[in-house]
């Protein structure tokens, strides 16, 4: 086994998804020469929703993962479903002045993200514990204002699911906790179990006819007139067109990727299973929820009535040692009730983000397509992704091309500055959210 940090091997982390996976079989390593139209490297959401709508529209595809389906930030998020490309759906000013003519497609494609998972699960049985609803927390009622015109706002672009603005009489009904003063209620949004969605969707798309290969680092991509060499460890696949869903953990295969994002880390713990009684107190509707800070909190209950808690980022490349002892306070500040509740687990891993904070989704020539940095809140958008490049690799560009569009510079300071760059401006942004109450 391979031991990267305190954080990675090359096996799924010790989390509460992988001891709760409900599709434990895994594929074969790639030995020997394939030949397809179509290689995807990285079996995040990314590469494997692509793979399967690429499927389903009768693409020949080979998918090869370094390790395990689902073994990045798509088997180790927070789990929490929700739209948008970039700027807030809320927000469709930034919509206006981000994609410009394209600002309603890319908006609409922003809502629509959602529901490609909702289809996939539907559609392919997928057990994953996919639940609606969702809750945006506010702390104080400046953020409440901000969350009452996100509500008119969504409502007059056309939001097509049920919103409600919860008051702080009411904040009670949606989470047991008195740091929030109310929120809003989004039912179009929801949560899932990551790891159980990517590998069921990689199963359907196995089912589909995808030559999915795990164990299969790729060393390098060589261009040639017919077609893209991608080398393994054990193997090669030619194929006419590749495309790169690597996100955080691309490492040097292209700089010209890496450079445009930082690897993030983030981190979650879950609690043993609550008493039916004390779940219903501190989460009585089941919704997944996060405030509004820069540096957020973000939570909800697995089925089996854990906590799964989430509020730590590092840009430093540098993991906590004891994740335990720097998430518990966090998870008391806002549950006291939870005192003496013991965790059972505990991980973290990377997410990807662009210095625009905008997904970076497009082509890098003729050949070679691409999709990464959702800045935390990939598990939709990926999928939105994933239905752009397909359509395009099948002959309709007209969104990738929208999208693509925007540009996307390097972080300052190339490979070894980014990080102290990015650390610089994340604390001068919770700086300011100290001071501005």
């Amino acid at each position: 086994m391979r031991i990267r940090d305190s954080i990675h091997s090359d096996r799924l982390p010790a989390s509460y998804y992988a001891a709760s996976s409900n599709y434990p079989d895994g594929f074969r390593r790639l030995e020997g020469n394939v030949h397809v139209e179509v290689c995807v490297v990285g079996g995040g959401y990314t590469g494997v929703a692509t793979a399967l709508a690429l499927a389903e529209k009768g693409v020949d595809v080979a998918l090869v993962e370094q390790n395990s389906i689902g073994w990045g930030a798509s088997g180790r998020n927070g789990g929490q479903i929700l739209g948008g490309f970039g700027p807030e759906l809320s927000e469709f000013d930034k919509y206006q002045k981000t994609y410009g003519p394209a600002a309603e497609t890319l908006w609409q494609a922003g809502v629509d993200c959602v529901d490609i998972v909702r289809s996939n699960v539907e559609k392919y049985g997928i057990d994953c514990d996919l639940t609606w609803g969702y809750f945006d927390a506010a702390m104080n009622e400046r953020q409440m204002r901000d969350l009452a015109a996100a509500k008119i706002s969504l409502e007059q672009q056309g939001y097509p699911h049920a919103l409600k603005t919860i008051s702080a009489s009411e904040v009670g009904s949606v989470v047991g906790s008195k740091k929030f003063v109310g929120g809003l209620v989004n039912q179009g949004w929801g949560h899932c179990h990551p790891l159980n969605l990517v590998r069921g969707e990689a199963k359907a798309a196995a089912d589909s006819g995808v030559k999915i290969f795990e164990d299969a680092r790729v060393s390098k991509l060589e261009y040639k007139d017919d077609g893209v060499v991608v080398d393994t460890d054990w193997g090669r696949v030619t194929a006419d067109k590749v495309v790169m869903a690597c996100n955080a953990y691309i490492g040097k295969l292209v700089p010209k990727l890496a450079n445009r994002m930082l690897p993030v880390g983030s981190y979650i713990i879950a609690t043993e299973p609550l008493s039916d009684d004390l779940a219903a107190e501190i989460l009585p509707g089941n919704h997944a929820v996060c405030d509004q800070r820069w540096a957020l909190d973000y939570f909800r209950l697995s089925a089996d009535n854990r906590l799964l808690f989430g509020g730590m980022a590092t840009y430093s490349g540098m993991h906590p040692k004891d994740l335990v002892k720097k998430m518990r306070p966090k998870m008391l500040k806002v549950f006291p009730q939870l005192e003496g509740m013991k965790i059972d687990y505990q991980w973290g891993g990377y997410l990807a983000v662009g210095l625009n904070r905008i997904p970076q989704i497009g082509r890098l020539n003729a050949r070679t397509y691409y999709a990464q940095a959702y800045a935390g809140h990939g598990v939709a958008p990926s999928h939105g992704a994933a239905e752009m490049i397909a359509d395009a690799i099948t002959g309709n560009d007209r969104r990738l091309a929208m999208i693509e569009a925007v540009k996307h510079k390097p972080f300052p300071g190339g490979r070894f500055l980014r990080k102290p760059v990015l650390a610089t401006g994340m604390a001068f942004e919770r700086f300011k959210e100290l001071i501005g109450g």
